[in-house]
């Protein structure tokens, strides 16, 4: 099968790649450019794992094929870091003990970095919307929840964007 250059802007940095036509989002952004904080837990869209945020938007990377997202923009949890520093989320999941094991933690901070994007101070409800197509098999949610609502606080005290 012949291979297709792919261009992202990845975390800020262009990146290309030859792939297969064939080749998921998810393993273009872990086999082939190295980042593996992207998980793959079901290959079928329901787990949340793999969440990226694709032209401001948050994707499953295991339903799109790498070829699609040509010319766009990702994010993945490993560009939400900035100058040594956690973003709000993942220094809120850390303090309020929103995770266990960890498998579900990027995409369930990239789900909820979009949600804070378009609504910077959601209700306990939205948040559980917003996290709603991620699914975590250690914890009830609730420290996910006050984890997110943390953050949105301290976005909110610093002005800073999502």
């Amino acid at each position: 099968m012949a291979k297709q250059r792919v261009h992202v802007r990845l975390n800020g940095r262009e990146r290309e790649a030859d792939v297969e036509p064939r080749v998921l989002l998810v393993h273009l952004i872990r086999d082939v450019l190295g980042l593996t904080g992207t998980h793959v837990g079901c290959d079928t869209s329901s787990c949340g794992a793999c969440t990226v945020i694709l032209n401001g938007r948050p994707i499953k990377s295991c339903t799109l094929f790498a070829v699609q997202a040509d010319g766009g923009e990702l994010l993945t949890i490993e560009g939400m870091m900035q100058n040594g520093q956690l973003h709000p989320l993942q220094q809120s999941f850390h303090e309020e003990h929103g995770l266990q094991c960890g498998f579900c933690t990027p995409g369930m901070i990239l789900s909820a970095h979009a949600l804070l994007q378009h609504n910077p101070s959601p209700s306990e409800e939205e948040i559980r919307w917003g996290v709603s197509g991620n699914l975590c098999r250690c914890t009830g949610y609730q420290n996910i929840v006050a984890a997110i609502q943390s953050a949105a606080g301290k976005m909110r005290e610093k002005g800073a964007a999502a």
